[in-house]
């Protein structure tokens, strides 16, 4: 058993390892606009609170959240470099309470930017969340969001931590790329050295019930992600590769520890529709 004073030192050498990240990635400022924005992240998911108090747990979904934000603005850049139009339509696709959302929203009327925005996801709890700050929220399966009445058509489509958590990824991708007119897909997963199968409850012999928040299928690593999209009908605009440890320094040996106890960090794309590899295989 780890003595209680060797536990809280490695927690201290997480928060540590995690601010160092952030910085040498430039993402600190972010981070902190971030807070300012929302300062609030305790019901940022449906089965567990982000306790306030807790500084590990709280500096891991803050600079998390800089990783994907940042992504998701440059995403954004991208459409109005290519497009000139300023207004542009966002879609949340497994959105848990609309944080990301809120940042952007933000964050667009500092850039003379419009963002309409919509959130889309199963869970009734979330759903209820998401509405609660008036954003507007589709309750449906990410793989049916095709299938929605109307039609759900963004200029960029979101989606974090939500691949690993599908039944079928690939059809889901393929959807996407061939019943939407979306100039880019923005997509963060759990960055991983090896692919394996997740059903983690499975392996540690749980007995208790699971829901799709908390329940991972494939955890892939980014090879493995990017040949997924390209055979689904997508090509990898841009690659970033965070960590939850620097890349160089004393620090950097925290990489065994979160590899033991977490993920090394998380693997983030930005895709655009490309139909090429996709038509090689003739089943779809």
């Amino acid at each position: 058993m780890i003595r209680k004073g060797i536990g809280e030192l490695v927690r201290k050498l997480f928060v540590r390892s995690l601010l160092k990240s952030n910085r040498n990635r430039g993402e600190a400022a972010l981070k902190q606009r971030l807070m300012e924005i929302v300062p609030d992240i305790s019901r940022q998911y449906t089965t567990f609170c982000v306790d306030s108090d807790d500084t590990y747990l709280t500096e891991k979904v803050r600079t998390q959240h800089a990783f994907q934000i940042g992504l998701a603005l440059k995403a954004i850049h991208m459409f109005i470099g290519a497009s000139e139009n300023r207004r542009v339509n966002i879609i949340d696709i497994g959105d848990s309470s609309g944080t990301h959302l809120r940042y952007l929203n933000e964050l667009a009327k500092e850039h003379d930017i419009e963002i309409m925005s919509m959130s889309v996801n199963l869970d009734p709890e979330a759903v209820r969340k998401i509405s609660g700050y008036g954003l507007p929220v589709v309750q449906c399966r990410a793989e049916e969001i095709h299938l929605v009445k109307g039609g759900i058509e963004a200029d960029i489509f979101l989606s974090y931590e939500m691949l690993e958590h599908l039944f079928d990824p690939i059809n889901f991708l393929h959807s996407i790329a061939c019943d939407s007119t979306c100039s880019y897909f923005v997509i963060t997963v759990p960055y991983l050295k090896r692919s394996r199968v997740g059903l983690h409850h499975i392996r540690q012999g749980s007995t208790g019930n699971v829901c799709a928040e908390n329940t991972h299928i494939f955890e892939l690593c980014p090879e493995d992600w990017d040949l997924i999209y390209e055979f689904s009908g997508w090509e990898v605009l841009l690659r970033d590769c965070y960590t939850q440890y620097p890349e160089r320094g004393f620090l950097h040996m925290m990489k065994y520890f979160w590899r033991r106890t977490d993920f090394d960090g998380f693997y983030g794309v930005i895709l655009k529709r490309n139909h090429e590899k996709a038509k090689q295989y003739k089943n779809w």
